[in-house]
């Protein structure tokens, strides 16, 4: 009996799931993809961009024109609302300009297969989203093919090893639904660990240290100096300290 209500619940689950995955995307690939150059140089640019969420929905970025070279570090300081994120989450194609053009490399975003594009980004968000998983997981999320030493690595850079071995079970250690096991800035050196096994050519800063306390941003700050050596970086962020 006890076996069958688990089933009617996974049930359940499976289903919510499936309707997930058959949901219309809402942005497609182009019908014939143009590949990036390689290798990547990480070079950005935001040509006439004007951007809204919607039809009949207030514009929320315009005329915007800004060059980002290949390796340069660019703040976007301002108010919340003032369109920081939503600039940083056209790079990635999350949503497509109402008009103008974003290009990576010299190529505009929406001729570029989703998968490539993203491929060569690496974001670290003020939340970072982790899995239940072990930390191991979690970590590979980031390259599924790196090896462990190849992940133990990327954790030593991101000073996220030391917290991790002294886990009972180290590596292996399961973080809970969204790391709810972990300190803030723990989640945090494990997505910029993740970030750092991805090595991607250009990298996003969400707020990345906002919400932690004096001791793990000094700690996040240095694994993000580390991070952000030779990829072109957007940060965005509320305070000009940051």
């Amino acid at each position: 009996a006890g076996f069958w209500g688990t089933l009617q619940e996974a049930a359940g689950a499976a289903q919510r799931i499936f309707e997930l995955m058959e949901h219309p995307r809402g942005l497609a690939d182009p019908a014939s993809p143009r590949p990036l150059p390689s290798p990547a140089r990480g070079e950005i640019a935001f040509q006439g961009v004007t951007f809204r969420y919607g039809a009949g929905l207030p514009v929320v970025l315009r005329g915007i024109d800004v060059s980002i070279r290949a390796g340069e570090r660019v703040a976007l300081v301002g108010t919340s609302g003032a369109g920081k994120s939503t600039m940083a989450s056209l790079i990635p194609r999350f949503y497509d300009v109402s008009s103008g053009r974003v290009a990576l490399d010299g190529m505009d975003v929406r001729s570029v297969a989703l998968r490539d594009l993203r491929a060569r980004i690496g974001i670290v968000p003020q939340e970072p989203m982790l899995f239940a998983g072990t930390v191991l997981e979690n970590l590979a999320y980031g390259r599924p093919g790196a090896t462990e030493a190849e992940i133990r690595e990327a954790a030593r850079a991101a000073h996220a090893h030391e917290f991790i071995v002294s886990f009972p079970d180290g590596y292996e250690q399961v973080v809970g639904e969204r790391g709810v096991t972990l300190s803030a800035g723990q989640r945090q050196r494990i997505a910029i660990a993740r970030v750092m096994l991805r090595r991607p050519a250009v990298l996003i800063l969400d707020e990345a240290s906002s919400s932690l306390d004096a001791e793990s941003e000094a700690l996040v700050q240095d694994a993000l100096d580390r991070l952000m050596a030779g990829r072109t970086t957007v940060v965005i962020a509320h305070r000009l300290s940051t």
